[in-house]
């Protein structure tokens, strides 16, 4: 009894690996890129957002600075690593995409 509950449970544990493996896969052929994208996607949003709300710390006015105070709460914490997303060095070919899609 206790062998037959012993290779039932290798035999999930087996099947659960194979379903895991399988599960990734199909991510990598069709969610990775989605997910990429739209990581990316919000990054950039992230920092035009930042950019409206904190513009005046690098001399860009956009908003009153009525409606800046207001937001502020929510976007301090975040002020550090957009400074530094922001202010980096960049070579020219970095805003290119090198996916291989055929279009």
């Amino acid at each position: 009894m206790v062998s037959a509950n012993r290779a039932l449970h290798e035999l999930n544990l087996r099947r659960a690996g194979w379903l895991a493996r399988i599960r990734e896969f199909l991510y990598g052929l069709i969610g990775y890129e989605f997910a990429h994208t739209a990581i990316e996607e919000r990054g950039a949003l992230e920092t035009l957002f930042i950019l409206i709300t904190v513009g005046d710390l690098i001399g860009v006015p956009i908003l009153p600075p009525y409606y800046s105070l207001r937001i502020l709460p929510f976007v301090v914490p975040q002020i550090a690593t957009w400074k530094r997303r922001v202010l980096r060095e960049r070579m020219p070919t970095d805003a290119e995409e090198f996916d291989l899609h055929v279009v």
